[in-house]
């Protein structure tokens, strides 16, 4: 990128600092926990009010009477030039009146606050990325369009088709989910992760006066138990844990049923994919019994594809000219990085720097997430990955 335009798009956002924290603190004190869409009404006004000041045209798909998205466009765009996605969320995992608790706090150069991490900082970076490119009359070789959704935090249950549907009619994608580690690794892989509910139906019987009558549904869950975690492969980065197990009425009571729920995450599709087959295709060894057995890998992996290889070349570079000396990472949590993934070049953790999603001591880095947001800007000015000659499988 030329230094002229590095240096404008750094003093710029540099400008912005005080703005910034003003619009991130509006966001954490408008609390939108996933499980409470109805509590959404404040964190959508103040996110579209700031999407619409940078000339945006703001929509809300989503279920009636339940979660509501935002979908963002340029109010003018060229005709016939491609799209650029930009995702992130504004649920949190924090329930209504954490903030009372813990109130939005500046000291120095850090922010705490129930989500100032985990995403509310990215968002501001999205915000003032589109801004720095309006202020300073630049034209991006893509138009850059977002996606913030409700329910990531519970999977994106209702959001997900949008997010497809998007990704797939874009030429690239970027997250903002939050950096990882100390350093602010980018992440440039993800695991799939998959969850499974198996069923036990078994037959009661009294366990004195009768045990041959019953078929125990708690018998056949340990052996249904003993084959899942013979899945799992630590070399190949595979893990099927048993997280809960139910079942049973009474002690003197052969259980007439037991549910298990698993948790899986793979490192590639493939995997994924063995392991899905696998787990659906297990059948019951204790006489009597029948098992039902739902669930799916609900979020693919994020692959070092070489289409996110080289988006992530292009982000390293770019760094380097703001003089980030930016690393990568695979995580293994998922997001809606694993979605866009699979249809259009893909690029995750590009949000703040700090440390503590989903924990009490959740905080950013003021200046590094400024940093993060002038590479946001870069990235996209920059040419397609495809133009630079750098392909797309």
């Amino acid at each position: 990128m030329a230094a002229a335009i590095v240096d404008q798009v750094k003093e710029f956002i540099d400008s912005q600092r005080d703005s910034s924290v003003g619009l991130l603190q509006e966001l954490v004190e408008a609390e939108s926990p996933s499980a409470h869409p109805e509590c959404h009404d404040s964190v959508r006004r103040v996110l579209s009010g700031a999407l619409m000041d940078v000339g945006y045209v703001v929509r809300e798909p989503g279920v009636p009477g339940g979660a509501r998205h935002i979908f963002a466009r340029p109010a003018q765009r060229p005709r016939g030039r491609g799209n650029q996605l930009l995702v992130g969320h504004f649920d949190t995992v924090w329930p209504i009146g954490t903030i009372d608790r813990r109130p939005f706090t500046v000291n120095g150069n850090t922010i705490r606050g129930p989500g100032v991490f985990d995403m509310k900082g990215g968002l501001v970076q999205i915000v003032l990325a589109l801004r720095t490119i309006r202020e300073l009359h630049l034209e991006p070789p893509l138009t850059p369009v977002v996606l913030v959704n409700a329910d990531e935090e519970i999977g994106s249950r209702t959001s997900s088709s949008y997010i497809r549907l998007l990704a797939r009619r874009s030429e690239r994608a970027f997250v903002l989910e939050p950096a990882m580690g100390a350093e602010g690794d980018i992440k440039t892989e993800r695991k799939g992760i998959g969850r499974f509910t198996i069923t036990v139906h078994g037959k009661a019987a009294h366990a004195g006066l009768d045990p041959e009558g019953g078929a125990s549904a708690i018998l056949e869950l340990s052996h249904v138990i003993q084959t899942l975690f013979s899945l799992n492969d630590p070399d190949k980065g595979i893990t099927v844990n048993v997280g809960t197990v139910d079942g049973g009425i009474q002690p003197n009571v052969i259980a007439p049923h037991s549910t298990a729920v698993v948790d899986v995450r793979v490192p590639t599709v493939e995997s994924g994919e063995s392991i899905e087959k696998a787990i659906h295709g297990i059948e019951p060894t204790t006489p009597g019994v029948r098992l039902h057995i739902e669930g799916r890998i609900g979020r693919p992996s994020m692959e070092a594809t070489p289409r996110n290889a080289a988006l992530w070349q292009q982000a390293k570079a770019l760094g380097g000219d703001l003089g980030l000396d930016l690393r990568s990472a695979r995580a293994g949590g998922g997001s809606d990085g694993n979605t866009t993934s699979q249809y259009t070049a893909t690029i995750d953790g590009l949000g703040p720097v700090g440390d503590g999603a989903h924990a009490e001591h959740e905080y950013l880095h003021i200046d590094k997430t400024l940093d993060r947001a002038a590479l946001l800007t870069l990235l996209l000015l920059s040419q397609p990955v495809e133009a630079a000659g750098t392909g797309n499988e």
